[in-house]
């Protein structure tokens, strides 16, 4: 087990984080840091940085409320992006805040993060202290993680349903919408929530003008709930998450 480390970030929190080299190593490398059984799976992607102050308190609420909470419930693996920011962010808050015990692993590429005992250095990014798992990736470039994230979900699911829910984002959630669908999971795009979810839910209505989204809109693997109204309980995004994640494929 020579990739594994255990971290410690200056909250005193700890994680388990390793270095993986390829995708076939995967079931064997989670297996060591003790994610081997089989669970559904709440992989979560989008906004990053670049979440506007009005976005972020907006969708803010739906991790407190209900993506950890379900998580919870369903004794579900939730997985992302890893690092200290924006939709990772509030995922790994949301899961403290609830006093959740559900295992938080976040996929990173090693040459863009710093681990918690480095010196900080400017170009890197540190990892959420609130996640309970990291896998390290081989990478240089923010959307290297993007596969790796897919695929873990696919080693962790098993035979259990797995969904993506996609907020905010940029460029990289592109990627990450991709990855996923390629794999045959679904994305659920939140409207309302800015940016990439916003262009993803247009396509849906035939309002694409990006031909990611248009082909992404076609796959028939992507979903959209609007955030207005999910404020306004006309949807109920936690039974729709719910039901997705507890139906056996």
């Amino acid at each position: 087990m020579k990739n594994r480390l255990k971290l410690t970030f200056d909250s005193g929190q700890t994680a388990l984080a390793i270095r993986v080299n390829q995708q076939a190593e995967l079931p064997n490398t989670l297996k060591q840091i003790g994610l081997s059984d089989s669970r559904p799976v709440l992989v979560v992607v989008g906004g990053a940085s670049n979440i506007s102050e009005a976005d972020f308190l907006r969708i803010q609420r739906l991790f407190v409320e209900i993506l950890a909470p379900i998580a919870q419930t369903l004794g579900a693996y939730v997985v992302d992006g890893g690092t200290d920011a924006g939709v990772m962010r509030l995922m790994g808050v949301a899961r403290t805040q609830i006093g959740a015990k559900f295992a938080l692993v976040g996929v990173a590429p090693e040459g863009k993060v710093a681990l918690p005992n480095e010196l900080k250095v400017a170009d890197l990014t540190p990892l959420e202290p609130n996640h309970t798992h990291f896998l390290l990736v081989p990478g240089s470039n923010w959307g290297d993680e993007s596969p790796w994230i897919s695929d873990v979900a696919t080693v962790l699911a098993g035979g259990a349903p797995s969904v993506t829910v996609l907020l905010n984002g940029g460029e990289v959630t592109f990627k990450d919408a991709f990855s996923s669908v390629n794999t045959g999971r679904l994305v659920v795009a939140i409207a309302g929530s800015g940016r990439t979810a916003d262009i993803l839910a247009g396509a849906l209505l035939g309002n694409a003008t990006d031909d990611r989204a248009k082909e992404l809109a076609k796959s028939g693997k992507l979903q959209c709930i609007n955030l207005i109204d999910i404020e306004r309980g006309v949807d109920n995004l936690g039974e729709i998450i719910k039901g997705l994640l507890s139906t056996k494929e």
